[in-house]
């Protein structure tokens, strides 16, 4: 008699899931809010953890578990998600209307931004002949 795992037909793991097997607990509402703040800045979990000097998987695991941040890695994610500290404790609902650029386009800009100026220049010429291009084909 063969013995069939119970996690192949309980959870069976898909392949071509794009982010991995699913968790299976619920996440906590820091977690959420997280989460949603790291998905509005335009960044993956691996990403932000660059950023924020930690791994992958600690990014995942404060997604989902209920857990003691150091002041450090607050501010931290607070400065990299561009949003106040309060609003990823929830204690602030509604965030404060922000123009700008986000995400990778931003991180490109800040690249930019430590460039040369005659280097700037070169990019944004490049840029504005995209743009002019994009205009003329709508």
């Amino acid at each position: 008699m063969q013995a069939k795992s119970n996690i192949s037909t309980t959870r069976g793991y898909d392949p071509l899931m794009a982010g991995g097997r699913p968790a299976i607990k619920k996440p906590t509402s820091f977690g959420m809010t997280l989460a949603k703040a790291r998905k509005t800045a335009g960044l993956t979990q691996s990403e932000l953890a660059a950023s924020v000097g930690v791994t992958q998987r600690v990014i995942a695991y404060w997604e989902r578990e209920s857990i003691g941040l150091k002041s450090e890695q607050l501010t931290a994610l607070s400065a990299v998600l561009n949003v106040s500290t309060d609003q990823l404790l929830g204690l602030q609902t509604k965030s404060p209307a922000k123009g700008g650029i986000k995400g990778r386009a931003k991180k490109l800009f800040d690249e930019v931004h430590s460039l040369p100026r005659s280097k700037q220049r070169r990019v944004l010429d490049v840029i504005e002949t995209l743009l002019a291009g994009e205009a003329a084909r709508s």
